[in-house]
């Protein structure tokens, strides 16, 4: 097995920057240059999402930033002690032992609970004792490699053994003095470090309070549950999880402590407690049993959202959802022209092909006509699901999965009545609502199992529905065939403002909220365009066409004028060229965390023109992603090439000149944590 960590891997005692990002980077760089990396960014950006998710300082001045990565060819440790400590979130203040923990997506199992091993090392104080102590760089490997030849800490489902290795203490504890029996689950989004090390912070504090206390960690190399036995003794529950947890119903009924998993580190004393405490009360939060009651609880638990929050998370859910569906639809379609010609989708053709012939039967014996043919027809299929895909899903988002089904319901009459994808969103939030609403009725036991599967479909279905028949779907059938008609009708200078708004859109927050905003318009209308209505494809390209300029333009710039970037940000660059191509806005992420009062500005300016040209052009995408890949999906494929072109030139000579005369401090008193975490 290839060795985790190499002298190599190692830095001691220096100053690497005053934020996270500066340290995993560095860090990121090290991998790469030691050839267990395949790319710089691709690393950075995977783990520093995941430090956005949760910051992974703990106790002690350690830190354990870590990810699973693409980007990572075979697994690795990087280790630095810094001169200048870091705050990595941790509660008692700032890191200065760091272990950067990089996994492949494909991670074999025992390379997954060798890095589990290390990670749990850490909260044990002669080992970090020893991290500050070491003279060289082949100290700390030594201590590494002594740490990961050790026996791991026990609890129960770390293997398959160890259920049965911690039975017998059980069993014996539990026929003397009958302590307080506590179970818990921890996972964290990678499973690797956090997942362990509150799974062992948790064992320690339960057997200094004197309980029976069985962890199950749901980590990346899987988990063996906790024996049902152990679970219906258990008094209590704990959950230090930032993920949902696996087979949650076996809990049901328990009460529960809810914490992030960063907690059962931080807290792990306190969590015990806690839980202590909630055995004894009988009003204590419980694990919720799976139904209608399930549905009640999650809304429960996200009461203190703010309604802006709410709606924008259920609506998204809903987009995300219908996106493949769109994806697929449109790039069928696009397929369908290239190979049957565009009158395949006039009048009847389509049906009228297939009604009548097949593979031994081709019409006038022209096989790229029938497969053209085919693909049209299913791709046209594919987006007849865009509304109740839509309506569904956000429904989903509201009332989980016993909205499903109304909402999926509330969108095929919204398409029926030709309401489009402004009646599967009011149609959505009506189904979402109502199932939740019918889900918080008190029932009677037996009734319960009936509420997730019969009643709250049957009931949601005819309340959603029916006030969209009666009541909402002609009026919002109105405003959407007023608002095809403007769409269509819109050339010359009213088309050009669209696509500078769009633009502007798509470059404010590369990703964020704005942008999604836009792309969702515009790949929620793409299922009305058409040879006759192409005004939604002008939309979706001119929206794809803006998102693709910062990333480029962010490449051009570090080609043109490589002094005013840092090293990392040149080899960004380089890798900006594959993402902005590909339609991956975020790959200006980097330079925009770095420089937002810069970047995002000279973003905007080309974002606008790119979008405004497509728009005067007529630029057309049947696509709802891709960039330059889906090109057979493009419409006037040249004058698109040479809107994000124009675009790209214009941000990058704005920077350009930004950095060169708009300078009122120094660059490194910019680059402070706060922009970063912005």
């Amino acid at each position: 097995m290839t060795q985790l960590i190499t002298p190599q891997l190692v830095t001691l005692d220096q100053n690497l920057g005053d934020s996270p990002a500066d340290v995993i980077r560095f860090l990121a760089g090290k991998v790469a240059a030691a050839g267990r990396a395949s790319e710089v960014e691709g690393l950075f950006a995977d783990a520093f999402a995941r430090e956005q998710k949760t910051a992974t300082g703990v106790p002690g001045g350690i830190a354990i930033p870590h990810c699973r990565s693409a980007a990572v060819i075979e697994p690795t440790l990087a280790m630095a002690r810094l001169s200048r400590k870091v705050d990595f979130g941790a509660k008692d203040g700032p890191a200065d032992i760091i272990f950067f923990i990089a996994a492949p997506e494909g991670a074999d199992q025992e390379h997954l609970k060798l890095l589990s091993k290390l990670a749990r090392s850490l909260i044990k104080k002669d080992f970090t004792a020893g991290l500050r102590a070491a003279a060289s760089e082949q100290d700390i490997v030594d201590l590494v490699d002594g740490a990961l030849a050790d026996k791991p800490a026990a609890h129960a489902a770390e293997s398959a053994a160890a259920p049965a290795a911690e039975a017998a203490p059980v069993s014996a504890r539990a026929a003397s003095a009958r302590p307080k029996r506590i179970v818990a689950v921890t996972a964290c989004p990678t499973g690797i470090a956090h997942t362990y090390m509150a799974a062992d912070s948790l064992v320690a504090a339960g057997k200094e309070a004197g309980v029976d206390l069985q962890v199950e960690t749901q980590g990346s190399g899987g988990f063996t549950a906790l024996d049902p036995a152990v679970i219906a003794a258990a008094d209590a529950v704990i959950f230090a999880v930032d993920v949902d947890v696996r087979g949650k119903e076996r809990f049901a009924g328990k009460p529960v402590i809810n914490a992030p998993v960063k907690r059962g580190i931080d807290e792990p004393a306190k969590m015990v407690q806690e839980a202590i405490a909630a055995a004894s009360d009988p009003h204590a939060h419980r694990v919720p049993h799976f139904g209608a009651e399930e549905s009640a609880e999650q809304a429960s638990e996200a009461a203190s959202e703010h309604l802006g929050t709410k709606v924008k998370k259920v609506l998204l859910t809903g987009v995300s959802y219908m996106i493949p569906f769109v994806a697929g639809g449109g790039l069928l379609i696009a397929l369908g022209f290239l190979l049957a010609g565009y009158d395949i989708a006039l009048g009847t053709k389509a049906n009228d092909i297939l009604a009548h012939n097949t593979l031994l039967n081709l019409p006038d014996g022209n096989l790229a006509l029938y497969l053209g043919t085919v693909a049209f027809k299913i791709g046209g299929l594919s987006l007849g699901f865009l509304v109740p895909a839509l309506a569904g899903y956000i429904a989903f988002g509201i009332a989980d999965r016993p909205g499903i089904a109304p909402g999926f319901v509330a969108g095929a009459v919204a398409g029926f009545m030709g309401a489009g994808f402004l009646g599967g969103l009011v149609g959505g939030l009506l189904a979402g609502l109502t199932a939740h609403w019918i889900g918080t009725f008190s029932v009677p036991r037996w009734l319960r199992g009936l509420m997730p599967v019969v009643i709250i479909p049957l009931l949601a279905s005819i309340v959603a529905s029916g006030l969209m028949f009666l009541v909402l779907g002609g009026p919002i059938a109105w405003v959407t065939t007023q608002l095809n008609t403007w769409l269509t009708g819109m050339t010359g200078a009213s088309a050009v403002v669209l696509g500078i708004i769009l633009g502007l859109m798509m470059c404010f927050d590369l990703g964020g909220p704005v942008n999604k905003v836009a792309y969702s318009f515009a790949v929620a209308g793409l299922g009305a365009g058409s040879l006759a209505n192409p005004a939604p494809l002008q939309i979706m390209a001119a929206v794809m066409a803006a998102g693709m300029v910062p990333p480029l333009a962010m490449a051009l710039a570090t080609t043109l004028n490589k002094k005013v970037f840092s090293l990392a940000e040149r080899e960004n660059g380089k890798a900006a060229w594959l993402l902005g191509a590909s339609f991956i806005s975020e790959g200006a992420i980097p330079f925009a965390a770095a420089d937002p009062f810069r970047v995002i500005p000279a973003s905007m300016v080309g974002g606008a023109v790119t979008g405004a040209l497509c728009m005067a052009a007529g630029v057309t995408s049947q696509a709802p992603h891709g960039g330059i890949f889906v090109f057979f999906a493009i419409g006037n494929l040249a004058m698109f090439i040479i809107s994000i072109a124009v675009g790209a030139v214009i941000t990058a000579l704005v920077l350009l000149a930004l950095k060169r005369w708009a300078v009122r401090k120094p660059v490194e008193a910019e680059r402070v944590p706060a922009v970063v975490a912005a």
